[in-house]
């Protein structure tokens, strides 16, 4: 089931029909006991409604904390090494990838999340900014993955590049990050063979396209989810990226006008022009 936030209210798509939740708080529905449950009862006893509008969608995020995991790619880990070699980082990143302990980073508030079809920030002081598509967990307030969402963690290669501990600025800003289209609720794992697509496209021309899938995601969703959740709370859930395997060259920056898309299989697409 997929669910979604607009600016209609709550909705929840199964089988091709769309069906209205009575719902009125985000963060009360996500907590719920038994999310998967209580949605195939709305399924099952409801009426199906008019899908809402496109330009009514909303990030599916209420007050929850947006964080994301690092170098869980080969392909990330040897951008990372690259990036940063001549600040004398590199190592750092081939050191964690194979840690016990994952690289866990705040990435935004909600206020700085972009809701699908919104225009996502470009730094002003950065020459080298790159879309890094990623699965994105949602974790309820008692640490359960209850379900994904398509995530885009904007990112300033150069900025991270000269020196690791620029890492905050190079990911949290205004408008940093982007969420949706909607939550694929289940309880079941996805299978590693889900397709990650990116594709930026550049005055209607395609400038970039890569795939991954999530067999290349080193970490569990659980692993990554339960370091996120040690010795630290969060009363109304989480979001958690999970990292990128897909990372345009080193001469590919975005610019203002560009269009990027990240679809997931069985979870949707993800589309967000940069400003």
């Amino acid at each position: 089931m997929h669910l979604y936030r607009t600016t209609t209210g709550f909705f929840v798509q199964a089988d091709h029909a769309w069906f209205s939740l009575p719902d009125t708080c985000w963060d009360s529905l996500i907590a719920h006991a038994d999310l998967q449950g209580y949605l195939a009862g709305i399924v099952a006893r409801g009426q199906s409604v008019p899908a809402p509008a496109t330009e009514t969608m909303l990030a599916p995020i209420g007050t929850q904390e947006v964080w994301a995991a690092g170098v869980t790619y080969f392909r990330s880990r040897t951008a990372r090494m690259e990036e940063s070699k001549d600040a004398g980082g590199g190592s750092f990143y081939d050191r964690v990838y194979s840690a016990d302990r994952p690289e866990i980073f705040f990435k935004a508030t909600p206020q700085r999340v972009a809701n699908p079809g919104q225009a996502m920030h470009l730094r002003g002081d950065s020459k080298w900014m790159v879309p890094e598509p990623e699965l994105t967990l949602v974790i309820n307030p008692r640490g359960d993955v209850i379900g994904y969402t398509v995530g885009n963690d904007l990112s300033c290669r150069d900025i991270e590049g000269e020196n690791p501990l620029y890492l905050p600025q190079a990911k949290c800003f205004k408008l940093c990050a982007a969420v949706g289209p909607c939550l694929f609720i289940t309880n079941a794992p996805l299978s590693p063979e889900t397709k990650i697509i990116l594709t930026i496209t550049r005055a209607g021309t395609e400038a970039f396209r890569g795939e991954t899938a999530l067999s290349q995601l080193k970490r569990g969703v659980q692993e990554l989810a339960g370091f996120l959740y040690r010795d630290n709370t969060f009363p109304t859930g989480a979001l958690l990226m999970t990292g990128t395997g897909i990372v345009p060259g080193d001469e590919f920056t975005l610019q203002s006008g560009d269009e990027v898309a990240i679809a997931i299989d069985g979870i949707g697409t993800l589309v967000n022009p940069m400003g």
